[in-house]
């Protein structure tokens, strides 16, 4: 076989982005792509990407056809390939032992356990998902106890990617970092995987650990984010009870070279697949090992998350004169950052319900995210309406919620909004990306996040 050749099992925000930049930065392998789900891979072999990345679309086009392929023959991939990613899902259990905080493993040992048995020959497994610490000695025992007496090596390469920059962040890494088992055949397996990232990456940025170092640095770095937004999100509640202005405190405190400006910038809170199931899996880690104290202390990164979601919506209520039934609010974004399509574990999920449960009616627009949002709200039968324009989510609108901080929203003619919307009319900035002074001057009641409110009430 040859040895230059890859499969990614998953084809979803890691799998695809990671392979196209592979493909195109190492064009003397062949990359495979693999999914059961076939909408999914004709949508990566068509024009129109089942993901939205900025610059995703020609580096794909770049390769495809060429070295990089996407099939749903997982078994053919798996024979045909030496080194083996898999990028499958890994959400938090829903059920059974660790339920709502241990992740869900049954992807990955489904996964596992094709491999051991489509195999005809050693092969390299990476985890690419995000998995606990020392899952991957469970794999290598799957994986091992294979009655062909194949060898595996397994090796830990966690993602750092953000979306809305994967791209950039897989063109320039801060860092790659990959685990091995501590033998000579997982050294040699690794030191392959060093060779294929060292086609672009400096070899001072690859970082080799042991395997378990390597899994536990995903979770910490996710944590120790999270950590930050729910930090200065706690102080944005702060700030709009004393008069403090959020921004000014942020800044400041960001020139502390101690300390740093980045994941400093208040919000309604964290989204995505990372952050919030990480920590949850930190937690459980720490539960298992009878650490409840530093179990309680990253939990509550979490809890702050979600009281910041809780006190957006219930802001919005008080302030409009403490009812919403039936009042016409239009949702500005719904993907949990901006530059993504990506919905998961937005803020913009809860703070709907959350508005939803106050009989509001939702007008939701957003760039790229309303597919997801009908399916992350498909259980709601009336009261929502999904918007392609939004002025037209504005008509009739009582106020405006903001939820994404997509650059588009302080670029709109909010003299022509304001005219469309009902009196008096609000506008509440989950992301303070608005000019406040200025829609203040237009006639809006604005309620930035983490400062002081401007309202024409006497």
């Amino acid at each position: 076989m040859d040895k230059k050749t890859i499969l990614c099992i998953g084809a979803g925000y890691v799998g695809g982005p990671t392979m196209a930049m592979i493909a195109a930065k190492c064009p003397d392998y062949k990359v495979t792509v693999a999914d059961i789900n076939a909408q999914r891979i004709a949508g990566w072999n068509s024009d129109r990407l089942p993901i939205y990345e900025p610059g995703l679309t020609q580096l794909v086009e770049k390769s495809r056809g060429k070295n990089l392929f996407f099939t749903t023959e997982v078994e053919k991939g798996i024979k045909e390939s030496h080194i083996i990613f898999v990028s499958v899902n890994t959400p938090t259990k829903t059920f059974g032992s660790g339920a709502g905080k241990a992740a869900d493993l049954q992807f990955w040992e489904k996964s596992a356990r094709l491999i051991a048995e489509q195999s005809e020959e050693d092969k390299i497994v990476v985890e690419k998902s995000t998995l606990p610490v020392r899952a991957a000695e469970a794999i290598h025992r799957i994986l091992q106890s294979n009655t062909k007496g194949l060898k595996f090596s397994v090796l830990s390469n966690p993602e750092f990617l953000a979306e809305g920059t994967a791209v950039a962040d897989l063109e320039n890494p801060d860092r790659v970092l990959i685990g091995s088992m501590i033998s000579p055949e997982g050294h040699e397996a690794l030191e392959e995987l060093v060779d294929i990232y060292a086609h672009w990456v400096p070899r001072e940025r690859i970082i080799t650990t042991n395997v378990w170092s390597s899994e536990m640095s995903k979770l910490v770095s996710n944590a120790m984010l999270a950590q930050r937004i729910s930090s200065i999100n706690s102080i944005s509640a702060l700030c709009e009870k004393t008069g403090a202005d959020i921004a000014e405190v942020s800044h400041a405190v960001g020139l502390d070279k101690r300390v740093g400006s980045r994941f400093l910038r208040a919000g309604v809170g964290f989204g995505g697949s990372c952050f919030k199931k990480d920590i949850l899996n930190l937690v459980y880690l720490c539960e298992t090992f009878n650490l409840h104290e530093v179990a309680d202390y990253w939990e509550q990164v979490v809890l702050m998350n979600e009281y910041q979601e809780r006190r957006f919506a219930e802001r919005i209520v008080k302030n409009m004169f403490n009812t919403i039934s039936g009042k016409r609010i239009a949702v500005f974004g719904f993907a949990f950052k901006a530059d993504t399509g990506d919905t998961r574990e937005s803020p913009a999920i809860y703070i709907s319900r959350l508005l939803l449960n106050e009989r509001a009616d939702l007008a939701i627009y957003d760039p790229k995210a309303l597919d997801n949002a009908k399916i992350d709200l498909g259980d709601v039968t009336a009261g929502i309406e999904y918007c392609s324009d939004p002025y037209e989510a504005v008509r009739g609108a009582h106020a405006i919620a903001l939820i994404t901080d997509w650059k588009e929203f302080a670029e709109y003619d909010y003299d022509r909004i304001f005219s469309l919307m009902e009196k008096p009319a609000f506008i509440f900035d989950g992301r303070n990306v608005l000019d406040h002074d200025r829609l203040f001057k237009t006639g809006f009641n604005v309620f930035p996040l983490g400062k002081a409110e401007m309202t024409h009430f006497e």
